[in-house]
């Protein structure tokens, strides 16, 4: 019989309240009866798109990114709001990050950002027959849009000049 891995929480404390995540401080039971603290991040969720067009070329967007002081090269993607279907959110986020509206739709799947220290869920779409037209970011971003061949796309994987994790398992889940 498999050993029971399971922590079991018996205090918790929010740390921190914010608009995208919450904080948490939590006190567990861990299988050979010590105790120990957890330090985690509540997060609603998100989706990322793979979109590409008749000529295999993917979109991607260049933003800089706060925390790692840099521009990144990735696949568009957004926050999920309360409650939200994942797909609808991928609609909602190709067309205002890229412009973009697909006609077929293909969820690839769904897994885990980074569960040592936060929930977040990725949902992780296949999107084709595009239309393109202009974004329509939200007032706070500022993005570039291009696209790219899947080979050059995945070049740039090699080269080490993406390195975004959404955008890698995007990509690379096309090859699955």
């Amino acid at each position: 019989m498999p050993m029971d891995f399971t922590e079991r929480r018996i205090k918790s404390e929010m740390i921190y309240s914010g608009r995208m995540i919450n904080m948490w401080l939590d006190t567990v039971v861990l299988p050979n009866e010590r105790e120990a603290t957890r330090e985690w991040v509540e997060h609603p969720g998100a989706v990322a798109i793979v979109a590409l067009d008749d000529q295999e070329r993917v979109c991607m967007v260049r933003q800089y990114r706060y925390p790692v002081g840099q521009e990144l090269l990735e696949i568009p993607a957004g926050k999920l709001s309360p409650g939200e279907d994942p797909l609808d959110c991928a609609r909602r986020e190709l067309l205002e990050e890229a412009g973009i509206t697909a006609g077929h739709w293909e969820k690839m799947f769904s897994y885990y950002s980074t569960p040592g220290f936060c929930d977040e869920m990725l949902h992780l779409y296949l999107a084709r027959d595009l239309s393109i037209g202009d974004n329509q970011p939200d007032e706070d971003e500022f993005l570039e849009v291009c696209m790219m061949s899947l080979e050059e796309a995945r070049s740039k994987i090699r080269t080490g000049e993406i390195k975004d994790s959404k955008t890698l398992m995007g990509l690379l889940g096309l090859d699955r």
